[in-house]
C-alpha cells in the first residue's frame, strides 16, 4: 500500500520559514518524480515545484521562485519543500504527489497546513 504523510506545517509569521517533508511508503521512490502542490481555501490546487527522479532537476512557479526549495532524498524516500519569506498568500494546505510516466501511476498525500499571520 502506497503512502505520502506531509509534515512540517504550522503558523508562521510573515517572513518566517518551514521546511515541509513527506515521507513516502509503498513504492519505489526514486523511479518517481515528486511535486508539492497548494491549495488555498476555495481555489484550486496548484502546482508550486517539482524535482525529477535523480534531483538533478527542479522547477518552481513564479509565485514561489527564489523562496522555495525543493529537495528529496533517495535514501531516506522523503522530499522537502524548504519555504523562506513567507507570506500571507502562502497560506494553503499543501500535498506532495509521487508520479511516474511507465508505468503510468499518481499518488498524493493527505496535506499538511501552512497558515502564515502575524
Amino acid at each position: 500500500q502506497v503512502q505520502l504523510v506531509e509534515s512540517g506545517g504550522g503558523l508562521v509569521q510573515p517572513g518566517g520559514s518551514l521546511r515541509l517533508s513527506c515521507s513516502a511508503s509503498g513504492l519505489a521512490f526514486s523511479r518517481y518524480t515528486m511535486s508539492w502542490y497548494r491549495q488555498a481555501p476555495e481555489k484550486e490546487r496548484d502546482l508550486i515545484a517539482d524535482i525529477t527522479t535523480t534531483g538533478i532537476t527542479t522547477t518552481y512557479a513564479d509565485s514561489v521562485k527564489g523562496r522555495f526549495t525543493i529537495s528529496r532524498d533517495n535514501g531516506k524516500k522523503t522530499v522537502y519543500l524548504q519555504m523562506n519569506s513567507l507570506k500571507p498568500e502562502d497560506t494553503a494546505v499543501y500535498y506532495c504527489k509521487a508520479s511516474s510516466r511507465v508505468p503510468s501511476m499518481t499518488f498524493w498525500g493527505k496535506g499538511t497546513l501552512v497558515t502564515v499571520s502575524s
